[in-house]
């Protein structure tokens, strides 16, 4: 009997790949290499929190799948000495009710690593983020020591991988250089004709089963829950519930969602929530873009403009960064970073400029956490 061959890691990458989009498609052969410093599996997870020593490492919740979902949390936690929930504090015209923040407290951020499974960027700067609270260096060697510094100075929450379970149905470690159409086919699924689902039609079918779908793609979870997009009032997802949570129990006056595209990397707007948090996720997105042009990366001008809900038809979504707003007040908008896809029509970058833009992201959130510290007490956000 003949030995059947032992496969390394890219040749089974490979097989994945070629097995997930059904033959069709452009897929390479082979999966292009990723540096040293890019990591971005579940494995690799797994092995970055167990590697945390300053910060504490927990099980958040479970996927519906059964994966863990971690929290590495630095700093000391911020009793936030409440007595309502944010809903009823406000009512009250008192948010201090919800949370006591007078403007000395301690910033508390709140990273959500991608709840798209396949949006795997976000995994592999959050990765590197850990290496900079442990060692004040990223996996490449560079130091950052402003970022090392904020982060000794405030309460930071990272949830690594937000969906494990799309995560390890995603198989591939990054998408530079692939195609954008093969990538969409495996982050959006296909129909049960073969056929691909693209944005936003694919949001129309939701949980993302039964005779229509042929196989769902990584953007949800394994019970077909986009977790960008629960029902708010009613969560299907314990994912949901774990998130919201988190952000009810800490009281965050910062949220990051991850998230990847094609396109330019940017903050985005949060619909249905106060005007001074929207222009706050302005600002800091104009801050954002300067520090991309001096580094010479890609970059647009300015942040978000604030802009009125429901103008039009149809209104803005009411989305997970929408509702986690709701749930404590904090500053919470979605990140997407450029994903470097083989189209010409969007930014060419590679893995070491994706890496520059999510971490100029981290020291330039976490330097406005710093300097824009919240103040409820005043009546001020």
């Amino acid at each position: 009997m003949k030995t059947p061959p032992v496969l390394g890691r890219r040749e089974v990458v490979a097989g994945m790949a070629a097995a997930a989009l059904g033959g069709l498609g452009s897929a390479q052969a082979e999966p292009p290499k990723t540096p040293e410093f890019w990591k971005s599996g579940l494995a690799d997870v797994d092995e970055a929190v167990r590697a945390v020593r300053k910060g504490e490492a927990r099980v958040l919740a479970r996927s519906a799948g059964q994966r863990n979902i971690h929290l590495v949390s630095y700093g000391p936690r911020v009793e936030r000495k409440g007595t309502a929930n944010y809903g009823s504090a406000c009512a009250g015209l008192a948010p201090a009710a919800y949370a006591l923040k007078d403007g000395t407290q301690r910033p508390v951020v709140f990273l959500l690593g991608p709840v798209h499974g396949g949006e795997v960027e976000g995994i592999a700067g959050l990765l590197n983020l850990l290496r900079v609270a442990e060692s004040g260096q990223d996996s490449r060697g560079h130091k950052w020591e402003r970022l090392a510094e904020n982060i000794a100075q405030c309460r930071l929450l990272i949830v690594p991988s937000g969906n494990p379970d799309g995560r390890a149905r995603f198989p591939w470690e990054c998408s530079v250089g692939q195609k954008l159409e093969d990538y969409e086919r495996l982050e959006m699924g296909v129909t049960a004709d073969g056929q691909s689902f693209h944005w936003p039609g694919v949001k129309r079918l939701h949980p993302m089963r039964g005779p229509t779908v042929g196989k769902p793609g990584t953007y949800f979870n394994d019970r077909g829950i986009n977790l960008m997009h629960d029902e708010w009032f009613a969560p299907m997802a314990d994912e949901t519930v774990a998130f919201l949570n988190l952000a009810r129990e800490e009281a965050p006056d910062f949220i990051v969602s991850l998230h990847s595209r094609a396109s330019y990397a940017t903050v985005l707007p949060t619909a249905y929530v106060p005007r001074t948090v929207k222009a706050a996720i302005e600002q800091l997105g104009a801050r954002l873009q300067e520090r991309y042009a001096a580094a010479g990366l890609p970059h647009r001008q300015g942040g978000p403009k604030p802009e009125e809900d429901g103008v039009t038809f149809p209104p803005p979504s009411f989305n997970l960064a929408s509702a986690l707003h709701h749930t404590c007040g904090a500053v919470a908008m979605v990140y997407e970073v450029c994903m470097g896809v083989d189209d010409k029509r969007y930014p060419q970058v590679d893995h070491a400029q994706i890496l520059d833009l999510e971490m100029l992201l981290y020291d330039e959130l976490l330097q406005f956490a710093v300097e824009q510290r919240v103040n409820w007490a005043a009546g001020k956000k």
